[in-house]
């Protein structure tokens, strides 16, 4: 997926690449095409331009496992927003916003915070704010999330 729809119709063969310093990267994703069983290009609006660049992002970041099968991955684009983070437990250690919620509590760092870490808790506790008990964070986009400590949720499940 990309926004250029110059670089997309030429991946697809449509257009010539002409471009000397472009040429080279062409020949490198065509490549990289034969080793899949198929291989889709598709052009998208500026709009929707963040999901290219997360993709673009998590494809940089994952290794090629050399001639390893590859299942699809399917992307679907709905109309409202939907966030789930998950964090594996640790026995006995306090959730990692912990600091955060104590921070917006009292105004008190950790005793063992350095410089560093007080300017780092003090940022990120901008964007967080505190109703009762309860931690949300703002989004770019104005919704909240909602933090909920695993313990919690077992107690409210159960």
């Amino acid at each position: 997926m990309g926004d250029s729809d110059l670089i997309i119709r030429q991946a697809q063969g449509e257009w010539e690449t002409r471009d000397v310093k472009l040429i080279p990267y062409k020949q490198h994703m065509e490549d990289l095409s034969r080793r899949f069983k198929s291989v889709e290009f598709r052009y998208i609006p500026h709009f929707h331009k963040k999901l290219a660049d997360a993709l673009a992002t998590l494809a940089s970041m994952l290794p090629y496992p050399g001639n390893a099968h590859i299942d699809p991955l399917e992307i679907q684009i709905r109309e409202k927003h939907g966030y789930c983070n998950t964090v594996e437990e640790e026995p006995n250690v306090q959730p990692w916003y912990n600091d955060i919620k104590i921070f917006l509590t009292t105004k008190e760092y950790p005793e063992q915070a350095s410089g560093d870490q007080k300017r780092i808790i003090r940022r990120l506790a901008s964007s967080f704010f505190l109703r009762g008990e309860v931690l949300y964070k703002r989004t770019l986009d104005l919704n909240l999330l909602r933090y909920v400590d695993v313990e919690e949720s077992r107690r409210i499940m159960y």
